[in-house]
């Protein structure tokens, strides 16, 4: 049951990098997109969970704090802002890294044993593939593939530091309340770190006003993406993803974002006329085999439950 939850979150999240382009392109800015999306989220979790307020310590209060930090406000600015500067099949290609950053920081904070030759080339041949993708990637939306493919890979390692945390947290809390806080929190850093930001990203161009109010919100396409990505996306993924890495175990249900691409390039093609191109399919082969080769083995996967366990 959690692995066919885990494949049909996966498939949904996949085309958000479709959707969250289809609003770039109508002129949202990418703080705007993940303030409308969580703070819809937000609202409809705490109709859903509202009994406690804080955790039973201030020490897991922190660690919530980081979870909204690394898997709510700080990954989808860095996703949604490399979606400004590369085609959306390319970025998701690039965020699959996520379970090699997953097995790379379960193994160096707790088995260093485990850095076999096979994760070494398997690391090498994933970082081959996102050279090939970013070096070659055309098409609409490849305004800047360089600082795409950086944010892309930040967004990856974030992920994976996402899916760490969360693990103790929803055991202790259950996955509503991780939900929940993990909006919260997201939500607050964006209110806090938004005047930072602003003063790089206007540097490039971008604007990050929170909740920005456009002429855009009124078209059907653009409130139509937005309830997607805030109420199914976000609102019902989020709750069922932290379930499935409670069940699943952090390795396991990030192995799972190889699904991520399949969605995006086939929705990508269609709505956004984004081209396969020969270079791109073969680095986001090498990306997906590397990843594979890496944390994919039967053996690797033993050994990483057990450095996650031994945490």
């Amino acid at each position: 049951m959690y692995h066919f939850l885990a494949f049909f979150t996966i498939c949904i999240w996949g085309t958000t990098f479709v959707s969250t382009k289809l609003l770039l392109q109508a002129g949202l800015s990418p703080t705007s997109i993940f303030v409308w999306r969580f703070a819809m989220a937000y609202v409809g979790m705490l109709a859903l969970s509202h009994r406690r307020l804080f955790c039973r310590s201030w020490r897991d209060e922190a660690v919530m704090m980081v979870a909204g930090l690394t898997g709510g406000y700080l990954y989808f600015i860095t996703e949604n802002t490399a979606l400004k500067c590369a085609p959306a099949g390319i970025i998701s290609l690039i965020v699959c890294l996520a379970p090699l950053f997953t097995a790379l920081g379960a193994l160096f904070t707790a088995n260093k044993s485990g850095l076999t030759r096979r994760l070494w080339w398997g690391m090498a041949i994933a970082l081959g593939g996102v050279a090939l993708v970013v070096g070659r990637g055309e098409g609409p939306g490849a305004n800047n593939m360089l600082l795409g493919g950086g944010l892309a890979l930040m967004a990856a390692a974030l992920w994976a530091v996402y899916q760490h945390v969360v693990k103790p947290l929803a055991d202790k809390y259950g996955t509503a309340l991780l939900t929940r806080k993990v909006f919260g929190y997201g939500l607050l850093a964006a209110i806090i770190g938004e005047p930072l930001l602003s003063l790089v990203s206007d540097a490039h161009g971008y604007s990050v006003i929170v909740a920005e109010v456009s002429p855009a919100i009124t078209r059907p396409l653009v409130w139509g993406n937005l309830l997607f990505l805030g109420l199914i996306a976000s609102l019902a993924c989020y709750f069922i993803w932290n379930k499935v890495a409670q069940q699943l175990g952090a390795v396991v249900s990030a192995n799972y974002i190889y699904l991520n691409p399949l969605t995006t390039c086939l929705f990508s093609a269609i709505f956004l006329g984004e081209p396969l191109t020969p270079m791109i399919v073969l680095g986001g082969t090498a990306i997906l085999l590397g990843v594979w080769l890496a944390v994919g083995q039967p053996a690797d996967k033993d050994r990483l439950h057990s450095a996650i366990k031994s945490k």
